[in-house]
């Protein structure tokens, strides 16, 4: 495959994988629209979903298959969750996923559920933040992120934290489908800082460990 061709699909997944979230973010907010509107107290909705991830679809790969499988008709599967969940699942949340089920959309779930969560966490005013450094955080560092985020968010952020190498010196912020990046957020100059001499610090770690391997 060409450079160019990898471009192409590179940006054909890409473009997939934002409309996938895009659709998942509107069933959410369907979901929570359609929970309040019942009088469903919202955490409790949320932790049915949570419940059916976790406990029932984690647990049993072969059930999640046949409810995100093409070759199941809409019908098949409104029965298969009538006939499993309806005695444990709200009737909101169950009509929910019967609706997802005749748009034969059940196959992004997963996507539905993360979305849901996160749509639950925004309208408590908290919200996810996913947070990319080339080495772990400190508890000193999360709590100086904590507080300069939380001013220019306006909100609680909720922290979901990946280490990459890559970004030696620096710290990327992705909120929903904005990205900040330390070299250019001045708010975030400070964490920028500790985060390189944190760095450092790894490095010349690593070079002691090199020069004397035994501890001499």
């Amino acid at each position: 495959m060409t450079p160019k061709e990898q471009d192409a699909q590179f940006s054909a997944e890409f473009d997939a994988d934002v409309a996938v979230e895009k659709i998942a973010e509107m069933y959410a907010n369907a979901f929570l629209d359609a929970s309040a509107a019942q009088g469903e107290p919202l955490a409790e909705q949320v932790e049915q979903f949570d419940s059916l991830m976790s406990d029932v679809l984690a647990k049993h790969p072969t059930f999640e298959s046949i409810l995100g499988s093409a070759l199941v008709s809409p019908d098949e599967k409104t029965g298969i969750l009538d006939r499993t969940l309806k005695a444990q699942a709200s009737k909101t949340f169950l009509n929910f996923l019967k609706v997802v089920a005749k748009h034969g959309r059940l196959d992004i779930l997963r996507s539905i559920h993360r979305e849901t969560r996160n749509a639950y966490e925004k309208r408590l005013n908290r919200i996810p933040v996913r947070i990319t450094t080339a080495v772990p955080l400190d508890d000193t560092t999360v709590q100086s992120l904590s507080e300069k985020l939380r001013v220019i968010l306006g909100g609680e952020p909720l922290f979901q934290t990946a280490v990459d190498p890559d970004v030696i010196g620096g710290i990327v912020v992705r909120v929903g489908d904005t990205i900040y990046d330390a070299s250019l957020l001045t708010q975030l100059k400070n964490v920028r800082q500790q985060m390189i001499d944190s760095s450092a610090h790894e490095i010349q770690s690593r070079r002691n460990r090199f020069s004397n391997p035994e501890g001499n």
